[in-house]
């Protein structure tokens, strides 16, 4: 008796849509992930603008920093306070360390969140910008900023004080930490409540690796980006909701985790 030949279902269109679409963003994950580790080539300028980095950074930046020779031998941190309103009169809050709560995520945890580095990562890269920047450049950056159109004023003095293009890479730096710190403040605070907030990066270098078997060696000393009040910055597509509601619950289990010991 002959066996019915079996029928191969068709996909639907929708699903193979579906598909095209997943295998072309994973193609371009791969392609983005190799243009920004291998070494900076003229084959980058084929992404326009910002775009590489806009998608690389916060969550997907990586590096070959923790080989030699220059393996990663500092630690960054990013605290956060803002100006708030409370009783009908504004109210300087104490700092928050973000780092401390997105570290703590990652933290004897087989499979760490990417949200545990975002922070780190937005540190690092300010940094680097602001130490590029002139004396001038740097006492500019350490005003105040905040009342309308601030951030184009800031653009503006910054550009005045020094070298352009180390301007542009300073505000593109800083935007994406205020944008950042807004979350942070928000989530803390209450959308409604910030009227402005400020942020306090800090670089710490580890013992130098000659000095490892020392016990009287130390630390050396913190490295301030030293920066005034700033505005809010809000990204389109951001979530200051999921955020506060990952942010919160951290902060929260280790403060409680705190008081208990």
């Amino acid at each position: 008796m002959a066996t019915a030949k079996p029928q191969l279902k068709r996909r639907s269109t929708q699903i193979r849509i579906t598909l095209v679409g997943a295998c072309v963003f994973v193609a371009w994950h791969i392609f983005a992930s190799f243009l920004w580790i291998a070494p900076y080539s003229p084959l980058r300028e084929v992404v326009p603008g910002n775009a590489l980095s806009s998608y690389m950074l916060p969550m997907f930046g990586q590096s070959w920093s923790v080989f030699a020779p220059e393996p990663i031998n500092g630690d960054y941190r990013l605290s956060v306070r803002a100006v708030i309103e409370k009783d009908g009169e504004e109210v300087a809050t104490e700092w928050v360390d973000a780092t401390e709560v997105e570290i703590s995520m990652i933290q004897y945890n087989l499979f760490p969140p990417r949200a545990g580095i975002g922070g780190v990562e937005v540190a690092s890269q300010l940094k680097g910008a602001f130490d590029a920047l002139s004396d001038e450049q740097k006492k500019v950056a350490g005003l105040n900023y905040f009342k309308p159109e601030w951030d184009t004023r800031l653009a503006e003095g910054l550009e005045d004080a020094g070298d352009a293009e180390l301007a542009e890479a300073f505000v593109t730096a800083e935007q994406q930490a205020i944008a950042y710190s807004t979350q942070v403040a928000y989530a803390m605070w209450g959308e409604e409540n910030v009227t402005r907030l400020q942020y306090h990066v800090t670089r710490q270098n580890v013992i130098p690796f000659a000095e490892r078997n020392n016990p009287e060696a130390e630390r050396p000393g913190l490295q301030h980006v030293e920066t005034g009040w700033r505005g809010t910055v809000v990204r389109e597509g951001q979530s200051n909701e999921a955020f506060a509601n990952t942010f919160m619950k951290q902060y929260n289990r280790i403060h409680e985790e705190g008081a208990t010991k």
